[in-house]
């Protein structure tokens, strides 16, 4: 071997490790006595959420009970507080699927998460995003539900980011629009989407409505009415 060949056959692992991708991000876990802080949280939270006096229609009843098919359920940021105790009433276990950041912070809602009944599927659009829509589409084609706010996480406030719909749309799976009116509620101000939390035992009016994959088909305009429409069954409240 000619010393030039002998330098390129050294150099050459070298050059391959450089071009390589670079190492894959693993999501933040919580666990020990870290998840064990949350647990009264979470107690609470579910505690907090029997009190709550639901009122629907019989259409909205419909929707919330459809067990046929996975389902993508679609509500604003706004108004996660009611998702775990309206998935116990009305979806009697079924599992519902969230994407969570792959960050400290996500790690933290992930274990809450998991004390009052919900799952998540870690990721963000700006690290892990591919990964994310891949394991919400797997979760679909499992037979289970999502959830999805499509002005998460950071807004701006109730404007639906077309993007929410790729996974429904990859999956032709139905989305379930959740819309809430609060009786009597706090709003913590300092929220960007000025978070509510329903008073105890006072009532929520749910109004739940399902649309069709093929509604999807042109997601720019299916963007804008399901924007519009969960406005109208989401009214703002102070």
């Amino acid at each position: 071997m000619t010393p030039d060949a002998a330098a390129r056959s050294q150099t050459a692992p070298l050059r391959k490790k450089e071009g390589s991708a670079p190492p894959k991000a693993f999501p933040v876990v919580i666990s020990g006595w870290r998840r064990a802080l949350l647990w009264p949280l979470g107690a609470l939270v579910q505690l907090w959420g029997r009190t709550l006096r639901f009122e629907t229609d019989e259409a909205t009843l419909r929707a919330l009970q459809k067990r046929d098919e996975p389902v993508a359920f679609v509500l604003w940021h706004n108004r996660l507080f009611l998702t775990p105790e309206v998935f116990r009433r009305y979806r009697h276990g079924r599992p519902l699927y969230a994407l969570v950041s792959a960050s400290k912070d996500g790690a933290w809602l992930t274990a809450f998460f998991s004390l009052v009944g919900l799952r998540a599927v870690r990721g963000s659009s700006s690290r892990l995003g591919r990964e994310a829509v891949g394991a919400l589409v797997d979760v679909l084609r499992a037979g289970n539900d999502v959830g999805i706010t499509p002005d998460g996480p950071r807004g701006p406030c109730y404007t639906l980011k077309p993007g929410a719909l790729i996974v429904a749309r990859r999956t032709q799976t139905p989305l379930l629009l959740l819309g809430a009116r609060f009786e009597s509620t706090w709003r913590l101000s300092r929220a960007w989407d000025r978070f509510y939390l329903p008073k105890p035992f006072s009532r929520v009016r749910l109004h739940c409505e399902l649309v069709n994959a093929a509604e999807l088909a042109d997601r720019d305009a299916a963007a804008a009415r399901l924007e519009t429409r969960l406005r109208e069954i989401s009214p703002d409240q102070s």
